[in-house]
């Protein structure tokens, strides 16, 4: 949940999930559209199905039993370099290098490098930075220290060099310019066009199989663009887009045929439904929109 979500986003939906799921074979038991229905609100809703297909993995054929090494963390859908070496810094207290933006930030500063954090490059000289500095011993203390250290003092744009406890150690000249990023490609805008499919009570929406938001159940799109306005409008952003989503109240003969599943769900009955975060909120829109 933390992979690039704040830990104050994090909390709430962390104890509703582990309530739910105290236990990998729970979770492993689960059907997908509860875990997804449960997961709304964070996004990047494929990190949900990994940990479902992680679960599943390690209950039939793991025994249950979650993997403690880095090979078999790595095996598991979902998991890469960072979240490997997190599991086993905090689980099993290994000494090795976790590498989130607050630590990236302060061995980058440390060192002086310049070159950009986000090139292969460049993460490849903070990992082997990073590397000499760790202790025999303590890694949990030792990665919990230098994340607090990036988060409370060596904070992006302006840190605190004066309360600094490795300020004597530190190479950097303009620490507020480090790390360096390569440039950005520019925010793309793009407009998408739904269709409102209700008679008040109940709503038609449809479920979506491409990559973004596979297996949740959004208002159904539209490929022209409608010649009427729109009865609401919202921005999102997605990745290095920004997208306007145009909802247009529409009959089902009118909307026309479509090769992905559809359902009526009733309007009460939502919030038991997968159902991406920019579409619920157009669905609350409407409704208020219904209401006045």
């Amino acid at each position: 949940m933390l992979q690039q979500t704040t830990v104050a986003a994090v909390v709430p939906f962390y104890e509703r999930w582990m309530k739910r799921f105290p236990s990998v074979q729970k979770l492993a038991a689960a059907e997908e559209s509860e875990v997804l229905a449960l997961w709304q609100g964070l996004g990047y809703y494929r990190r949900a199905r990994n940990l479902l297909t992680a679960a599943k993995k390690i209950s039939s054929q793991r025994k249950g039993k979650f993997p403690c090494d880095y090979d078999g963390l790595r095996a598991l859908p979902g998991v890469g370099d960072y979240t490997a070496n997190a599991v086993l810094a905090f689980s099993r207290d290994q000494c090795v290098p976790v590498l989130d933006a607050n630590v990236i930030r302060v061995v980058a500063r440390l060192f002086n490098q310049h070159t950009p954090v986000d090139t292969a490059r460049g993460l490849a000289r903070v990992r082997s930075a990073l590397v000499s500095l760790l202790p025999e011993s303590g890694g949990h203390e030792f990665a919990s220290a230098l994340m607090e250290l990036g988060a409370l003092v060596c904070r992006a744009g302006r840190p605190d060099c004066l309360l600094c406890p490795v300020k004597e150690c530190c190479a950097a000249r303009h620490p507020e310019q480090l790390p360096r990023k390569a440039p950005k490609s520019p925010i793309k805008e793009r407009a998408e066009y739904a269709a409102w499919v209700s008679d008040g009570k109940s709503i038609l929406l449809q479920q979506a199989q491409a990559r973004r938001w596979v297996g949740l159940w959004r208002l159904p799109p539209l490929i022209s663009v409608p010649d009427d306005q729109p009865a609401a409008k919202l921005v999102f952003g997605i990745v290095r887009e920004r997208v306007t989503l145009q909802v247009h109240p529409m009959t089902l003969r009118a909307l026309g045929a479509s090769g992905e599943p559809r359902q009526t769900f009733s309007l009460r009955g939502l919030d038991s439904v997968a159902i991406p975060s920019p579409h619920r909120r157009a669905i609350a829109r409407m409704m208020a929109e219904r209401h006045n």
